[in-house]
């Protein structure tokens, strides 16, 4: 599948230190999403019909085009049970919010999360050295807390995400979005040919995607492994830091959550012209949070996956800064959510993925960390090992994590070597 790619020159500056970051592209739905050519087709909305078939297992479902019904972009309806188990394969209890946030703090407690980053951003040890460099806030609360973590999980655990798109053609696409609590259906982006009259015959395929399965997924090993991992990558991402840094550099894991270029300016930046996900004027939508979400077009989904709205984000993005649950949201939603021909994170360290064909071909073939390298930023960091200092840290942090856990990933691939991008 071809996916359109943004990639970026933007480096942020650690202390004393220079990582390139990944920029999140939700290229997933296809390059048509992110063209400026891509219009949404209004036409009347009409009830789900009964005739949709049951998801196939893995997620994946498909129907005729005769049994296909027309949702305008950016309505809602609230679904009966029936419909629910029709079109969204039921609700499953062992992801409820209760469920998923045990989950977490059955892998990783408090107070070792707390000791594995105590120069997080807004952390007494962050304002204690913070205070003397530029970019310093003083009024600071500790955006990447424990608390923000599990509010976070609590919260994407009540949101299922489904995209569909027509046979052979990913581009041609559209996402739902599920409120399990209300069972309130949301239909928020379609692309303009995908009820076409040319299109009508070709069936439709389907991932779906329950939030409420990070960490809910696999063996005890493997659950306790995708948390480290995500933690690392996302530590990585946000790190400060050097050799000569109280508790060397990988304790100052977490400690930005803003491209820094742009901390404290008016400067705008990461906009283009997308007539589904429009630009507010004046706005910028440079990195923010944990992954660092960049672009309007991937505030503008975001917005409408965590939301029901697109419009939340896209007029005021810079509350992902302002709110530490709302980052760990946005990076949860990345690492869970595959991005055709990537499969998820999240698969990856529970066991679900089997490489295709050409990943073979590619050198994914060893499930574990590595390949979530590849995933996040395969195209600047893939066929490297651990001399390279991005790929250093990263698995450095992922050490340090699991072993805290008091896990081994004795055998796990876990650098980019022999790997090319998917």
């Amino acid at each position: 599948m071809n996916m359109k790619t943004k990639m970026t020159s933007k480096k942020i500056l650690f202390i004393s230190a220079i990582a390139l970051p990944v920029v999140l592209l939700f290229a997933y739905l296809g390059s048509h999403l992110f063209s400026n050519s891509a219009k949404m087709e209004r036409q009347a909305p009409l009830s789900i019909s009964s005739e949709e078939p049951e998801l196939k297992a893995g997620g994946g479902s498909e129907v005729e085009s005769e049994a296909v019904d027309v949702f305008i972009a950016g309505s809602s309806r609230v679904l009966t049970d029936a419909e629910v188990t029709s079109l969204w394969g039921g609700i499953d209890s062992q992801f409820s919010p209760d469920n998923a946030v045990a989950a977490v703090q059955g892998a990783l407690s408090q107070e070792e999360f707390e000791q594995l980053f105590p120069y997080r951003i807004g952390t007494p040890e962050w304002h204690g050295f913070a205070a003397n460099h530029p970019n310093y806030n003083a009024d600071q609360t500790d955006y990447y807390s424990y608390n923000n973590l599990i509010a976070a999980v609590t919260d994407v655990a009540n949101i299922k995400y489904k995209v569909e798109y027509r046979q052979d053609d990913t581009n041609n696409s559209r996402v739902f979005r599920l409120d399990k609590a209300t069972k309130t259906e949301t239909l928020i982006y379609q692309n303009a040919s995908f009820n076409t009259s040319s299109n009508k015959t070709v069936p439709i395929l389907s991932q779906t995607v329950d939030f409420g399965s990070f960490i809910k997924e696999g063996s005890h090993l493997n659950r306790k492994r995708e948390l480290a991992a995500f933690l690392a990558n996302i530590s990585h991402e946000t790190g400060g830091g050097m050799p000569t840094s109280p508790g060397g550099p990988l304790a100052w894991g977490l400690y930005w959550n803003e491209e820094i270029s742009y901390i404290n300016t008016t400067t705008v930046n990461y906009v283009e012209e997308n007539d589904n996900f429009p630009p507010a004027e004046g706005k910028s939508y440079h990195g923010r949070g944990p992954i660092q979400l960049s672009w309007n077009y991937n505030y503008g989904l975001i917005s409408g996956i965590i939301y029901g709205t697109k419009d939340k984000l896209l007029q005021q993005p810079e509350l992902i800064v302002n709110d530490g649950k709302l980052g760990f949201m946005t990076a949860i939603l990345f690492w869970m959510t595959p991005q055709p021909p990537k499969p998820s994170a999240h698969d990856v360290m529970v066991g679900n993925w089997t490489p295709s064909e050409s990943d073979i071909s590619k050198g994914l073939t060893q499930e574990g960390f590595g390949i979530t390298i590849m995933i996040i930023n395969g195209n600047m960091e893939g066929n490297l090992d651990e001399t390279d200092s991005r790929i250093g840290r990263r698995v450095g942090f992922y050490r340090k994590i699991t072993t805290q856990m008091g896990i081994s990933i004795e055998g796990e691939k876990v650098n980019t070597a022999g790997m090319s991008p998917f």
